[in-house]
């Protein structure tokens, strides 16, 4: 039987700031990709749309079952989704020298950015079921090791180094979020800390590295692997405190800007409103996290609370990352921002994680018996 008390709870806050995003991420990609008159490409800003319209469906649903049936589902959603990366490995598209994309007709997906939710779902489900006062153990953790690892793995071998870190990142904070046992979290840092110059002799590819040590030294390759951030630098510098005005940012006007409507789309609205609307747009970011962690401390049911949190986690380290490399404050991994950057996959995602967050808001005063 319907509650009514779902329509009284429906977070008007929550898609309040998920509209005020969406809108923003349009008016910026617009921006981006139409100032350059002699090549305007028009149609991007259409297919955002189309996919921000996809993604509101997709968010109404989400919002509309109950959330923990997600605990029952989290394996089969898992399991596709591992089915989906192998399916990349084996049959996807290359672009720009990856194959991340797997083409369904006419209409290409990126199964990194779904499996996300994936990792998430199932990370919820097997942490809710052992919490305990304290911690986890090594082998407890050894399963979501291994659930982590997998989608890892078939990631960095696409390859998609930003994507692998970002789910690193959701995993660890919802590790470290329903607690690790002392001992084990001392061993787990001194692995990782060893694991570090392996990683970078065998693990990393030639450009992945070129990328780092770009990080370290932009200037010394400013035509080649130093452009994008040397260029992304100059536009955000450029916007000083109030801006050049929509659609006058220079670096973006005359195509000094490289993926201005992907994964530099912050240099674009960094130039044309300056300090002030970078620091607006970060600020409402801020509102969205703190909002989700609100949703996750509310929350009376365990799988809801880390659902909460693994969500808001990636929607933080998406924020985190992007800005930080663009500002040049980290490599440039290829990770979007979301709502801002053009791309489907990106989109249907947060909105999708948008969609859990509403349903765990609207369903977090019912209590089992």
């Amino acid at each position: 039987m319907f509650d009514r008390r779902f329509v009284q709870r429906f977070d008007w806050g929550l898609f309040g700031v998920t509209l005020a995003l969406g809108t923003l991420g349009l008016m910026t990609l617009y921006s981006a990709v139409t100032a350059d008159t002699q090549s305007p490409e028009k149609i991007l800003v259409i297919k955002q749309m189309i996919w921000y319209c996809v993604g509101m469906t997709l968010m109404t649903v989400s919002f509309l079952f109950d959330y923990k049936s997600l605990d029952r589902w989290a394996n089969p959603i898992y399991g596709f989704c591992i089915f989906l990366l192998i399916c990349v490995l084996l049959f996807g598209k290359y672009v720009g020298g990856s194959k991340r994309w797997l083409a369904l007709g006419p209409v290409s997906i990126q199964p990194s950015e779904l499996v996300k939710i994936a990792v998430i779902i199932i990370l919820a489900r097997y942490y809710a079921k052992l919490a305990n006062h304290e911690g986890f153990t090594l082998r407890t953790l050894l399963n979501p090791l291994i659930l982590v690892g997998i989608p890892f793995v078939l990631v960095i071998k696409q390859p998609d180094l930003g994507t692998g870190v970002v789910i690193l990142l959701i995993a660890a904070s919802m590790t470290a979020f329903v607690k690790i046992e002392r001992r084990s979290l001392i061993f787990m840092l001194t692995v990782c800390i060893t694991a570090v110059p392996l990683t970078w002799h065998f693990g990393l590819k030639s450009y992945q590295k070129q990328r780092i040590l770009t990080f370290l030294n932009p200037d010394m390759d400013p035509l080649g692997s130093g452009y994008h951030i040397i260029q992304s630098k100059i536009a955000i510098g450029s916007g000083i405190i109030f801006g050049r005005g929509f659609k006058k940012g220079v670096q973006n006007t005359l195509s000094f800007l490289p993926e201005q409507h992907t994964d530099f789309i912050f240099s674009v609205l960094a130039e044309e409103s300056g300090f002030v609307g970078s620091l607006a747009l970060i600020l409402i970011f801020m509102i969205l996290i703190i909002w989700g962690l609100n949703i996750a401390y509310g929350c009376r049911d365990p799988f809801g609370t880390i659902l909460s949190v693994g969500v808001t986690a990636m929607i933080f380290w998406q924020v985190f990352i992007n800005i930080s490399m663009v500002m040049g404050l980290m490599p440039v991994v290829g990770v979007p921002l979301p709502f801002m950057s053009y791309g489907g996959s990106s989109v249907l995602t947060i909105m999708t994680c948008i969609g859990i967050l509403m349903n765990i808001s609207m369903r977090r005063f019912i209590v089992d018996v």
